[in-house]
């Protein structure tokens, strides 16, 4: 780590002329930071003409949106360039092409998607993407069944836990997720007239129970490897294109983990919507987030036992009828770690603009109670919601 220095806009350009495979370097001229996230520094780099044609990023030995107060590893550069080349082996076209990478700079170029936009940002204007949740369930599926003991080498994959051990971010995931919000910490964030319900979380035993044992399962069961942090800021989308972006949380992990991130997240937009947009399309906002929360797990379960019918290597796992009885068990992980997400998003530190773009303060402070509310149902429920039908009849219940 003796070469690591932080990147100014000019050391950007240099770097992105030497790795970012343009076949005229010289025409990359210019640069300009646009990390709006916790952690990293992101350069877009931009040629003669203005139009910027790779991506810089880098990471910073500590949390960027925190300060140097809180440290953290460079290694995290490693991980996330790594765990993004290993799913882009397996769904190359929903996962963001990293062109080089330099774990000693903790620097990687990775390809510009200005042509995209980020998916939160649409799902607040109100902008649909109607295939996107497929795509997205299409990710989970070929990245997650090809990292599994369903498809890898006992010895491949036993290594590979090892390769991606990832301790200092699976610890913020487990403060984030699992303490936290359940507690009474500086970081958290929700409105004060909420008080009283999240004293109730604190108080509830049979909800500290059950996050107890999603915390567990988030400690011990590595079933493959999971980007660690799928949620609608982490993916961009184009007219019949997405791309998964940002993996420095990935680790072998619940498959549950990753694909309740991320319907948790559109659900953060279904609470949301009545406080972003007009009384009928908020409304039909709701209905498509329903809907694109059916479809991720629809896509997501049908390619898994697609794959898992084709390409299971493993004897036992390859038994008719196994991947199916896994898949219920992953689903009621899902379930879970989908409540979790929207209590963290709402009660912890990692506030989305989801809500705090919500104007009107009696509004926002009502669409944060309602995501409370389903989160706390959906941890309590995970075990007896069936499937995604279920699922949404839970969800309308409660709204």
């Amino acid at each position: 780590m003796s070469q690591y220095r932080t990147f100014t806009a000019a050391d950007a350009v240099e770097y992105a002329r030497q790795f970012g495979g343009v076949a005229n370097p010289h025409t990359l001229v210019d640069s300009q930071e646009v990390g709006d996230g916790n952690l990293n520094l992101v350069f877009k780099i931009f040629d003669t003409a203005g139009v910027s044609r790779v991506i810089v990023k880098q990471a910073l030995p500590y949390v960027r949106c925190v300060g140097e107060s809180w440290p953290l590893t460079l290694d995290r550069a490693r991980l996330e360039a790594e765990v993004l080349i290993e799913h882009g082996k397996f769904c190359p076209q929903h996962t963001v092409n990293i062109l080089h990478y330099d774990p000693d700079l903790a620097v990687m170029v990775m390809e510009d998607l200005s042509d995209h936009a980020i998916w939160r940002s649409e799902l607040v204007n109100g902008v649909e993407y109607p295939q996107a949740a497929g795509q997205l369930g299409e990710y989970l599926a070929q990245t997650l069944f090809h990292t599994s003991d369903f498809f890898q080498h006992p010895y491949q994959k036993k290594a590979d836990v090892i390769r991606f051990t990832n301790p200092e971010l699976c610890d913020i995931t487990e403060e984030l997720f699992f303490n936290e919000p359940y507690e009474i910490h500086e970081r958290n964030a929700y409105p004060r007239a909420l008080e009283p319900l999240a004293e109730s979380l604190r108080d509830d035993e049979a909800l500290r129970l059950a996050v107890g044992g999603l915390k567990h399962r988030f400690y011990c069961h590595a079933e493959a490897l999971l980007h660690g942090d799928v949620h609608s800021g982490s993916i961009f989308v184009a007219e019949g294109c997405l791309k998964v972006i940002d993996a420095e949380f990935g680790f072998y992990g619940p498959m549950g983990f990753d694909i309740g991130s991320a319907l948790g997240n559109l659900l953060i937009s279904y609470c949301a919507a009545p406080g972003l947009l007009a009384p009928r399309e908020a409304a039909a906002a709701r209905e498509n987030r329903l809907n694109d929360v059916r479809e991720v797990w629809l896509s997501f379960s049908e390619s898994f036992l697609a794959l898992a019918a084709e390409k299971s290597r493993d004897r036992a796992l390859a038994v008719p009828g196994y991947s199916r009885e896994f898949l219920r068990k992953v689903w009621s992980d899902t379930i879970g770690y989908c409540g979790t997400e929207l209590i963290r998003r709402t009660v912890g530190m990692s506030q989305v603009a989801d809500i705090k773009n919500i104007k009107d303060e009696a509004m926002r402070v009502e669409c944060v109670r309602q995501a409370i509310i389903l989160g706390r149902s959906l941890i309590l429920l995970a075990d007896h919601v069936a499937d995604p039908e279920a699922l949404i009849a839970r969800i309308r219940q409660n709204s």
